[in-house]
């Protein structure tokens, strides 16, 4: 090459030193990925694969004989979550947008499902589906992630094509229709704590991507007239009723609705500021606390690590929510910004219920704490989650 550089010289790079470059690049998109999310969400994962040993270690009427079984099962799921983080990685979230009404039309046929005779109860939800091997899918979870990315493809169409500033009123009604449709199901089966969150996450998405605040109030007060019809007309199970009773108040009857908040209570007060020590709670060796492994597993940090795990375990939580809010805030599409937002709100409603639920400061409604609790339909869907936070911000230009 005459009159010219060569540009792998002005890198200091020959041209046998090729292959370099392409280490490089690599290097540089690991170096673009947020760790902080990354390496928060592994921890929660470890943490609570500990606790979950902890809560289940001596419930032989649980785990088969096998101190180890639960302990496997969320190692696996975590090893399958992570992979599946990887795959949204691979595909990218504008990959996936284009996909969304496929994955739309599976993730609504599922919790069809389970209005069908394939469809099981698990404490009071008939919210799954028994698969082979004695694992069950509980759809309602990825019906969360499907209805951010919808909303989100719905609401960002015309904007990021440069059409519109904000979505219009026609828009967010297409937008909220989609969300309607397995929120209804979802109640139908019912699952009321998976209903909240998606509220949640509806309001969280219109107001990330600009839509007035109209639409925000009034879907609000919508909200409250809802649940009041949905009470008085009996919708709900009356163990659903009987817990907010309880939550309502806690001594209505502690022996019976009110127990598993008594219990939590307990197990984390007698925690104190340091814990008794890992495997060591006797609220939790005594299998005081139901649902230790799932829905109450933050009883187990707060009684086996007391005031300092139970605050590692929203510090961790907390630095997911401010990254991802970050990512949003950054993204250059409103598209990539509605997911992150919408994320976020899930994440940040979900573990608010949980851990407020075993404090006695929300009712009691079976969310599973994000990446500690054990299941594996929940650790899929969070894990997903993180596979699209990463993908936003590494398809964000070299120079953000």
């Amino acid at each position: 090459m005459t009159g010219g550089v060569n540009s792998f010289q002005v890198s200091g790079y020959g041209p046998e030193r090729a292959g370099w470059t392409r280490v490089f690049a690599r290097d540089s998109l690991a170096r673009r990925m947020d760790w902080p999310i990354l390496l928060s969400a592994l921890v929660l994962s470890l943490l609570g694969s500990l606790l979950v040993y902890s809560a289940t270690r001596n419930r032989t009427e649980l785990n088969q004989g096998d101190p180890y079984y639960f302990l496997v099962r969320h190692w696996l799921n975590t090893g399958i979550g992570i992979a599946l983080m990887i795959g949204a990685i691979w595909l990218g979230h504008r990959a996936l947008r284009t996909a969304v009404p496929l994955l739309y039309g599976a993730s609504v046929f599922l919790i069809l499902l389970v209005l069908t005779p394939l469809g099981s109860t698990i404490n009071g939800a008939h919210s799954w589906i028994k698969l082979p091997g004695g694992f069950s899918l509980q759809p309602s979870e990825f019906v969360k992630i499907t209805i951010i990315l919808g909303m989100a493809m719905l609401l960002a169409a015309r904007v990021d094509a440069g059409d519109k500033p904000y979505p219009d009123h026609r828009t967010v009604l297409q937008a909220l229709g989609l969300a309607v449709v397995p929120m209804l199901i979802v109640m139908l089966m019912p699952d009321l704590g998976s209903v909240m969150v998606m509220v949640v996450i509806v309001l969280g998405v219109l107001l990330a991507s600009g839509a007035s605040n109209r639409w925000i109030f009034g879907l609000m007060s919508a909200g409250a007239i809802g649940a009041v019809t949905v009470w008085q007309i009996g919708v709900l199970d009356e163990y659903q009723i009987n817990r907010f009773a309880a939550f309502a108040n806690p001594e209505l009857d502690p022996a019976g609705v009110g127990y598993n908040t008594n219990q939590a209570r307990i197990a984390i007060g007698s925690g104190g500021l340091t814990g008794s020590g890992l495997f060591e709670g006797s609220q939790t060796t005594g299998q005081f606390v139901p649902e230790q492994q799932t829905d109450f597993v933050f009883t187990v940090a707060g009684e086996e690590l007391g005031f300092v795990g139970g605050a590692l375990i929203i510090a961790l939580l907390g630095i997911i929510l401010w990254r991802a809010c970050r990512i949003a805030r950054d993204t250059t599409d409103l598209y990539g910004t509605v997911v992150a937002a919408g994320i976020v709100a899930w994440f940040g409603f979900q573990a608010f219920e949980n851990i407020g639920m075993t404090l006695g400061i929300m009712p009691v409604t079976g969310l599973p704490l994000p990446f500690v609790s054990y299941g594996g339909s929940s650790m899929f869907a969070t894990w997903l989650a993180v596979g699209l936070l990463q993908s936003i911000k590494l398809q964000r230009p070299m120079s953000a």
